[in-house]
């Protein structure tokens, strides 16, 4: 590893290393790019990523990012409340919004069970998910978890945990590629896998 010639920019470094995908080379790109900027321009950049992490709020609905304390998705007098769409996080919102096919609201669980990882269902977003399909108003839970042993152990868990409850529970079509996340799906296949969604007690029994 090579030494930097200041130690000023080796911690700025290595606290870009920490972000996802930012390696050490990239890094040091990032940061020789911001240290050749106006430092009006660095000064903005800084305060926009400081003030995100300070003001930014988390829907008590859905737990959607937004700045308020509900999401403009959950307040929409447009949108479908009887259909809830269970994601992994924002990602899969964007992405779904893109494809302009679907409606309804969204519950972001915040992750996916991965015992590897020490993720466990108590520390997803579920009881609260529960918490809107038992006032009656939820007809639909469409799941929209990527499709991995772990996307599907959660989704097997939570349509156990729904059971009790009168409510339509279905899956994406499996038009995305089996280990792909949504992100990363185009729209056209993406909102196809929407529309095409399947039942998901149907898709259950094939497997047995």
């Amino acid at each position: 590893m090579e030494r930097l010639p200041s130690a000023l920019l080796e911690n700025a470094v290595k606290e870009f290393s920490k972000l996802p995908g930012i390696g050490r080379k990239t890094a040091l790109r990032l940061v020789l790019h911001l240290l050749h900027r106006p430092i009006t321009e660095v000064s903005t950049f800084g305060e926009a990523v400081i003030k995100l992490r300070k003001e930014i709020n988390y829907c008590k609905i859905c737990n959607n990012i937004c700045e308020s304390e509900v999401c403009e998705i959950c307040t929409a007098p447009k949108r479908d409340k009887s259909t809830i769409c269970v994601v992994e996080d924002l990602r899969d919102i964007i992405a779904i919004e893109h494809t302009e096919q679907y409606k309804g609201l969204y519950h972001v669980l915040g992750g996916i069970i991965n015992p590897i990882e020490g993720i466990g269902p108590d520390q997803l977003n579920i009881s609260a998910l529960i918490e809107r399909v038992k006032t009656g108003e939820v007809k639909e839970i469409i799941m929209a978890l990527r499709t991995t042993m772990e996307g599907d152990t959660t989704v097997f868990f939570i349509f156990k945990k729904l059971q009790a409850y009168s409510v339509k529970f279905s899956t994406i079509a499996r038009g995305v590629a089996v280990g792909g996340e949504l992100e990363y799906a185009d729209e056209v296949t993406l909102g196809r896998a929407i529309v095409n969604r399947t039942n998901y007690e149907n898709s259950l029994a094939s497997q047995s």
